[in-house]
């Protein structure tokens, strides 16, 4: 029996193949991680440089956030179209060129339109690993591979903002940047060798010389040859994002924006300002550096925790109770702590909340979506939702400019988590109203 390439992924054990194709998506968000967050390690810098009050800071460290919004909607979509490999060899190009241009500006608006290059690339790039890992992970440990995934992204801030921390006793704000070029281009050639094409991807869409290439990726995983393709699930010319608009998934894909854009408007707040509320207190760059490092370590804790648990209890429970959490970790944060170390302590507290509820926000996503649009799918609710990671700089420091103290902020900002815990409620009872279509 000529059995299809998903359900070969799907009910084998995870290959080496494999194994590697998913730990290199976790290194590319752990990339993506430092790339959006190199911006907050030098906005102290910036600001010192050039004179620049909070609520242009604000516009600063949300520039990327409006590229990555584009990025994920025309850049998911391109990789359901020409697939995911040759797309994140596109972004890491476009990262690469922003973080080294990044480190040569002169001007604010020099500095704004670098910005959202990167972010283009980080945005496409997010939706094309989401989609990849869900299409190499098996059955059993889908759910915790794509939350894996997730996870680099907080790891890249760890490591990345531990060498920041270094590089800032001796270095301007620019190295920051230049580390992060070098970095960058260094995964053009480990995506080149080491990354193959989703198997699903050339399934489905049938690019040329798919059955050859299909099977030289399944005898890698030590799997049969097949000798034709399967059926295809779907035959679509039309956009992919026409089948997003369809009465079958417009609903789903709505609430599961609605949920993203509120909890990444909440999530983004915290690491955004992070480094400039610690400056403000009088520590150096380099300490506010290592206050965020600790936001991210608390990131990463939640969401590794998380993808262990979402095994033995329902993602939609595990997503409620951390986001409802989240909202009182946000509030707790803006009581504002005189020392150091109590301010790192509430920082990898809240963060390990905060992006507890994204990175199971990206597990939903994966399994919500047919293969077909997955990564169409991911891009858009990621696109537009990033326009609350965008809009969160901007709205917090305008309030700080409108004389609102860090607790109302942060009460105001932290709101964003109790939407998304409603919306992921609509969603299950939705789903349970038709007939259980995506199992939560």
């Amino acid at each position: 029996m000529n059995k299809s390439p998903a359900s070969i992924i799907n009910t084998s054990p995870m290959s080496s193949l494999q194994i590697i194709a998913v730990v290199i998506c976790i290194a590319l968000n752990a990339l993506d991680g430092f790339d959006v967050l190199a911006i907050s390690f030098a906005s102290p810098g910036i600001a010192q440089e050039w004179g620049i009050n909070r609520a242009q800071l604000g516009i600063v460290l949300a520039m990327e956030m409006f590229g990555m919004a584009v990025g994920s909607v025309l850049l998911g979509g391109a990789a359901d179209r020409f697939g995911r490999k040759p797309t994140i060899q596109f972004c890491l190009l476009l990262m690469t060129l922003g973080m080294f241009l990044a480190a040569y500006v002169t001007t604010v608006n020099q500095l704004l339109i670098v910005r959202f290059l990167t972010g283009l690339g980080i945005g496409g790039m997010l939706a094309s690993t989401n989609a990849m890992v869900a299409e190499f992970a098996n059955q059993r440990f889908r759910h915790f591979c794509v939350i894996l995934m997730a996870t680099g992204y907080p790891i890249g801030a760890i490591i990345g903002g531990s060498v920041v921390s270094v590089l800032l006793e001796t270095q301007t704000w620019r190295a920051i940047f230049i580390f992060g070029g070098i970095v960058s281009g260094l995964f053009l050639f480990v995506v080149a060798f080491l990354l193959p094409e989703s198997v699903e991807y050339l399934s489905n869409k049938r690019p040329p010389n798919a059955l050859k290439r299909l099977n030289k990726i399944l005898l890698k995983m030590g799997a049969a040859a097949i000798n034709e393709l399967p059926p295809q699930v779907q035959t679509v010319k039309q956009s992919s994002f026409r089948i997003l608009a369809s009465e079958k998934l417009r609903g789903l894909t709505l609430l599961l924006l609605l949920a993203y854009f509120t909890q990444i408007m909440t999530f983004y707040f915290i690491l955004k300002w992070i480094p400039k509320f610690v400056v403000d207190m009088g520590f150096e760059a380099s300490q506010a550096g290592q206050v965020l490092v600790w936001a991210n370590v608390g990131g990463a804790v939640g969401a590794i925790l998380l993808g262990l648990l979402s095994s033995k209890i329902k993602l939609r429970n595990l997503l409620v109770t951390v986001l409802v959490i989240s909202f009182f970790m946000v509030s707790a944060f803006g009581l504002g702590y005189e020392s150091l170390s109590s301010l790192a302590w509430i920082s990898a507290a809240t963060g390990f909340f905060t992006n507890a509820g994204v990175v199971g926000l990206y597990a939903l996503m994966a399994q919500s979506f047919p293969s077909d649009v997955r990564a169409s799918g991911t891009g858009v609710v990621i696109g537009f939702g990033r326009g609350g990671a965008a809009l969160s700089p901007i709205i917090a420091g305008y309030l700080f400019t409108a004389g609102v103290g860090l607790q109302g902020v942060s009460i105001a900002m932290g709101a964003g988590a109790l939407v998304a815990a409603a919306a992921v409620v609509l969603i299950a009872r939705r789903q349970n109203n038709v007939g259980n279509q995506v199992s939560l």
